[in-house]
Formats: C-alpha cells, sequence, structure tokens
C-alpha cells in the first residue's frame, strides 16, 4: 500500500486521556514505516506561539477574559499555521498535532461557552478551507480523566490554567467534543481512552489505516 503524502492528524480529548503517550507512539508507528513526519501541540508548536502558550495557559491574579482566551489561543494557531504546519503539509510529510481548532470549540466553546458562530468565524479567517484530514477523539469518563492528571500534575508539581477548572467545566468539553464528532463521523475516529494504553494505539493506528490513506 503506497503511502499517501502529507496528512494533517490531530489528537484531541480532556485532560488525562493520555494524548502526549499516544502521540510518541504514533510517532514512532510512522517512523517504523518510513512516514516522514512532524510532531506538534496547540497552543504552541513554533517559538513564537509556544510564547502565547505560555500566555495562555500560566495562571496568574490577573483575570483573562473570556475573548482575550479565545483570540489568543486564534493567534497561536496562526502562526503555527503558517510557520510550521502548512510548510510541512507541503513538503508532503504528515502533521502529527496534539490538539488543533476542535479543542477550541470544547474548551472555549463548550467549556467556557463562546457562541460557536465566533469561533468559525475566526476559524475560517485563520485557516481558510484547512482542516485536519483525521482526528482522533480519545474518550474517557471525567472522573477518570481528572483522576489520572490530577496524579501527573501532583508529580510535575503544577497545574496550568485549565487544568485546575471544576469537573463541570470538563463534563461540558467532553459532551462538546463528542458532539462534534457525532457530527463529523468520516472526519473523527473515537476511541476508548479507558482501555491499556496498548489497545488504545492500536486502535488509533487501525483508524489511521482505515481513514488517513483514503481520505
Amino acid at each position: 500500500m503506497s503511502v499517501p503524502p502529507g496528512r494533517f492528524v490531530t489528537l484531541e480529548g480532556i485532560e488525562g486521556v493520555g494524548k502526549s503517550t499516544q502521540v510518541a507512539r504514533l510517532s514512532a508507528w510512522l517512523t517504523a514505516r518510513g512516514i516522514a513526519h512532524r510532531v506538534t501541540r496547540e497552543p504552541g508548536g513554533t517559538p513564537l506561539a509556544e510564547q502565547i502558550r505560555g500566555v495562555v495557559l500560566h495562571a496568574r491574579e490577573e483575570p483573562m477574559p473570556m475573548c482575550a482566551e479565545l483570540l489568543l489561543m486564534f493567534a497561536a494557531r496562526a502562526v503555527h499555521l503558517q510557520n510550521l504546519i502548512e510548510p510541512a503539509l507541503a513538503r508532503g510529510e504528515w502533521v502529527l498535532c496534539d490538539r488543533f481548532t476542535d479543542a477550541t470549540y470544547a474548551y472555549q466553546g463548550g467549556g467556557r461557552g463562546v457562541p460557536t458562530e465566533h469561533i468559525a468565524t475566526l476559524e475560517e479567517l485563520v485557516q481558510g478551507a484547512r482542516r485536519p484530514d483525521l482526528t482522533l477523539l480519545l474518550d474517557l469518563p471525567v472522573a477518570v480523566g481528572l483522576e489520572r492528571a490530577g496524579r501527573r500534575n501532583a508529580a510535575a508539581g503544577d497545574a496550568d490554567r485549565f487544568e485546575r477548572e471544576r469537573a463541570d467545566f470538563f463534563e461540558r468539553v467532553r459532551a462538546a467534543y463528542r458532539a462534534r464528532a457525532a457530527a463529523e463521523p468520516r472526519r473523527f475516529a473515537v476511541v476508548d481512552a479507558t482501555l491499556d494504553v496498548d489497545a488504545v494505539t492500536a486502535r488509533l493506528v487501525a483508524a489511521i489505516e482505515e481513514r488517513a490513506w483514503t481520505c
């Protein structure tokens, strides 16, 4: 089977679903098959976009208005797209991205209550027609995700602005993710993240082999 060039694959999910682990495993899988690719994340991905990430995620005394958070997310995304994602895809490389615009619809839309039409307007402005070829949604109950994230943050000694949110916030985020997956079943593949790590990887790989070769 020939490998299609320039595929844009994103991983999404609430805190604690294991995205970082699975991104690393999928990168190793792509490397083993000789598929040139870039691993990146949002917000961030380039030096400038990572600086914007710091502004968005760093907890501070001064509150951040909801609209400022939304605009910063898309500012980082504009930099990321122009300076990393689009050039890589143009070279025929795959891009494996830890979160993208679906996270904005889930976190700022579902979690914060930003109207969907506001997000859609910025999406069109920043991305044009660019959308992921395949979005892998790692899904699990909020209580399980937060318990996992709590163990991780205890080891790291810190939690960002989003990780400090209450469970009801993440229930709304999860519901928004699941609604987007239901609305776009051809782009989304939903994987049960309560399974063991190897089983999750196997299902993600199967989704890539089934969909990214034909999308």
